[in-house]
């Protein structure tokens, strides 16, 4: 339970400096606690889809992540995201990233900001 308490801040976070940094990528609430529970339900949202849907698309896409060095890793974090945009948008949260080129970049800025708020965050696994 810890771990995934830990994941979900570090998703909130990732995709918290990828809607201050990209213009097309927005969160909107009346209030700064609404804007502030919609975030955290996009990043469980954002966290149960990677878990889920990233490892399979992962294995069906295995022969272009060798043949790409890896570089298809950029698409299905973008894919991810833009999964992500369409179901918050049906679940009615105020989420949108607007065009793929929008969803590489962000995607790039979450994993990174991700990767170095999971190596600060403590692992939760004492």
């Amino acid at each position: 339970m810890m771990n995934f308490l830990v994941k979900t801040i570090a998703n909130a976070g990732a995709l918290a400096v990828a809607i201050w940094l990209i213009q097309n990528i927005t969160l909107t609430g009346d209030s700064t606690g609404k804007k502030a529970l919609t975030l955290v339900l996009v990043a469980v949202l954002f966290g149960v889809i990677n878990f889920i849907v990233k490892p399979v698309v992962q294995l069906l896409t295995l022969p272009l992540f060798i043949l790409t060095l890896g570089l298809i890793t950029l698409v299905i974090n973008a894919l991810m995201l833009l999964l992500t945009s369409w179901l918050a948008d049906k679940l009615d949260l105020s989420f949108h990233v607007e065009g793929f080129w929008t969803a590489v970049l962000g995607g790039l800025i979450i994993s990174i900001v991700s990767w170095a708020l999971n190596v600060v965050l403590p692992d939760g696994k004492d």
